[in-house]
């Protein structure tokens, strides 16, 4: 089993991938080769523990868009968890790994309630059947694809509806800025969430990240 994380560009500091790292660590008793895809030549400067660190064979690709790398034949071997690198994770993961052991892919449910994709924040999948499913098809008509408002809106019209594709029960996450994937939250001028007491992972998409949130129950998971 993998988990994987990819941190390209300089949104995301090597900070944001060994918090990952360690709330992986601390919230799973899986047994996992933990994979870091970066363009960073200096990550062995600054990450701990036992990080795989790779890098992409496409470099002519910027963003997000770097994400659709993970189904690129041969990158990976065995079943794979992928999370974004601005969740916090504040309660046990295993079920993650676990869940749907015969699925090819397993996404979130976006929590807009006006969409019907999936979020690419978190995802499972097996790469030896993406190269049909995903890969490919990308590849072969990538100037159609990039297009795309994101990574997450390609993944959702390739993947949802195909055969031995499912998504993760939605009580298992939740968002920084969504309620229950029913209404939005803003008050002045920033995200104010408190932890809903059921999730296991929590969805910084867009801003705040984690390092701007003052929520204890962040400070205290992100660490």
């Amino acid at each position: 089993m993998n988990f994987a994380c990819v941190c390209y560009g300089t949104k995301y500091s090597l900070e944001y991938v060994q918090k990952l790292y360690n709330m992986v660590q601390r919230n799973t008793t899986v047994d996992h080769k933990f994979y870091c895809f970066t363009d960073r030549t200096d990550s062995h400067e600054w990450l701990k523990g036992d990080i795989i660190v790779k890098q992409f064979p496409m470099v002519d690709l910027k963003g997000w868009w770097n994400k659709m790398q993970l189904f690129h034949p041969g990158i990976l071997e065995g079943d794979t968890l992928y999370m974004d690198l601005d969740v916090v994770i504040t309660g046990n993961i295993d079920c993650f790994f676990n869940y749907e052991p015969e699925a090819d892919f397993v996404g979130m449910n976006d929590f807009n309630p006006d969409t019907k994709i999936f979020n690419s924040s978190v995802f499972k999948f097996k790469p030896e059947a993406m190269k049909s499913k995903l890969w490919q098809p990308f590849i072969d008509d990538r100037i159609k694809w990039l297009r795309y408002s994101g990574d997450q809106n390609v993944i959702s019209d390739l993947i949802i509806g195909a055969p031995e594709t499912r998504s993760f029960p939605d009580s298992w996450t939740q968002s920084y800025k969504w309620y229950d994937r029913k209404g939005q939250r803003y008050h002045k001028g920033k995200w104010t969430f408190e932890h809903n007491g059921e999730s296991l992972v929590t969805v910084f998409h867009g801003e705040p990240n984690p390092h701007q949130s003052d929520m204890e129950w962040v400070k205290k998971a992100w660490i």
